[in-house]
């Protein structure tokens, strides 16, 4: 195929891959819970691996447009949109480890320019997540007002201002501690008393916010008011909308429940059979832990564990190190285009790839919850060798395009 192709039929791919993603909820075959397969024979097939190739196809075109900035709400906008609707049809799949492998995007949007606060913000989010499970209601508000303040403080180089902004956010504090803690017996006109004290205190850091010039004390009100309604958010989402494998992977992996024989059986035994590789492993087809199928899915989800038991440290370390020289050398393809196109096609693969490395071995070794993410070109499975194999391929033609014409040139 001419590169132009996948330039001019982007969108045509995009949408048709959406089509088949909804119409594989009605007709498709459920899978270890997911509705994400179509079975046609013999023959399965996994729309969703095939939908990051569409999606790095539709970003490239969109984002290579002519006068396109990532840094406009439209821009911003449109991009959203083609990322979060296959997320969203895949969430409703109930595949939701998939979907999160669309949030790798992330790493393409900051090579085009993307502002660094959303990623600030992002960051912030994840440790919010983090805090409402490892800290109480008194603690996380306390963490907060002591983080925006010193944020505050770092950027206005004005200590009292921020010292009036900390006395602010600790009454405000306190207001909402007792108020969650109202239901449990505690006096009401002691709740009234706190709630009129912190609005009055915010009434006076308004004057005097705008007296000084000091208005992005608000804006520091407000993070600290929205991290602490997240915070409450994800708490409703965890009982509400997680199931309940979901909900066990989660505390299994921060340590707040353990169940080496149920929930915490696979990373478990996961961790057992890559440790006891030692330095060189127990050489090839020597792994007793794989052989004797102590690890589920070891051939699909949990392969990275066949490579430290039977290569061990040193075997693991050169998968990951040419999974690393892959990934820049995609990136490296990336940079010498002479299009937007295709740079930025290069780059969502080089982030499909890192996000696909990264959480495979990082859910086998028990630092990252167990999703079901394949690892590229080892895990079994034809939809997503198949769908690795066309977004490499696809950025090797693109590149091919440049070495053509400088072959020619010289």
């Amino acid at each position: 195929l001419d590169s132009m192709f996948f330039h001019v039929y982007s969108y045509p791919i995009y949408w048709t891959m959406m089509v088949v993603l909804v119409g594989v909820m009605f007709i498709g075959t459920e899978v270890n819970g997911a509705r994400s397969w179509i079975k046609i024979g013999s023959v399965a097939l996994q729309p969703t691996e095939l939908a990051k190739f569409a999606t790095a196809l539709a970003l490239a075109r969109c984002m290579s447009a002519y006068n396109f900035t990532v840094n406009s709400l439209p821009g911003l906008m449109r991009v959203a949109m083609f990322i979060l609707l296959p997320m969203g049809i895949i969430v409703l799949q109930n595949d939701t480890g998939s979907a999160l492998v669309y949030c790798a995007f992330m790493m393409m949007l900051y090579r085009e320019g993307l502002p660094g606060w959303i990623y600030w913000v992002a960051a912030g989010l994840i440790a919010m997540f983090l805090c409402s499970f490892l800290v109480n209601d008194l603690a996380l508000l306390v963490i907060l007002a002591v983080v925006c303040t010193a944020a505050q403080a770092w950027r206005n180089r004005n200590l009292r201002s921020s010292t009036v902004y900390l006395a602010i956010v600790a009454l405000l504090t306190m207001a909402i501690y007792f108020g969650a803690n109202i239901g449990m017996g505690k006096p009401m006109t002691v709740y009234v008393a706190m709630i009129a004290a912190a609005a009055l205190s915010l009434v006076a850091v308004v004057i005097y916010a705008y007296r000084r010039r000091l208005r992005n004390i608000l804006y520091y009100v407000l993070i600290f008011w929205g991290m602490f309604l997240f915070s409450r958010g994800v708490d409703y989402a965890f009982d509400n909308f997680l199931q309940t494998h979901q909900q066990k992977r989660i505390l299994d992996l921060l340590g707040l429940e353990q169940d080496l024989r149920g929930w915490g059986y696979n990373v478990n035994q996961s961790k057992i059979t890559i440790g006891s590789g030692g330095w060189l492993g127990k050489g090839f087809l020597g792994g007793t832990q794989t052989k004797f199928n102590f690890v589920p899915e070891q051939s699909t989800d949990f392969i990275f564990c066949t490579v430290g038991e039977e290569w061990g440290f040193v075997g693991c370390m050169v998968v990951a190190g040419l999974f690393l020289v892959l990934i820049l050398r995609i990136m490296r393809m990336g940079e010498r285009q002479k299009e937007p196109f295709g740079r930025i096609y290069c780059y969502s693969v080089a982030s499909i790839f890192m996000a696909h490395v990264v959480i495979n071995i990082g859910m086998t070794i028990g630092l990252l919850p167990v999703v079901g993410i394949p690892l590229p070109f080892f895990s079994y499975g034809g939809s997503s060798l198949i769908s690795f194999t066309i977004l490499l391929f696809t950025a090797i033609k693109l590149d091919s395009r440049v070495t053509e014409s400088r072959t020619v040139g010289e």
